[in-house]
């Protein structure tokens, strides 16, 4: 399992949900994002080298640093958002 590290971005948007139910469906993707890094969709262009996950209508995008060890979660927003 790698370290995991939140982006400030992260920090405020996650912190803003109100619904539990959601909030519970992140933290196991969280989870299971720190045992298999590279699960999500590798970005390209302008987001080359993040990776996304989808968590129904929302995103939750985080870089894997594989050198390091470590998953840094940069951001979660809804689809339409982008």
């Amino acid at each position: 399992m790698v370290r995991a590290r939140w982006d400030e971005d992260f920090q405020k948007q996650f912190s803003k949900i109100k619904d539990s139910a959601l909030k519970e469906r992140i933290i196991k993707h969280i989870e299971k994002i720190r045992e298999f890094p590279e699960i999500g969709k590798p970005m390209m262009h302008l987001r080359k080298g993040t990776r996304e996950v989808y968590i129904g209508h929302y995103r939750l995008s985080y870089a894997y640093l594989k050198d390091e060890g470590m998953v840094i979660f940069l951001d979660f927003y809804h689809k339409d958002g982008q």
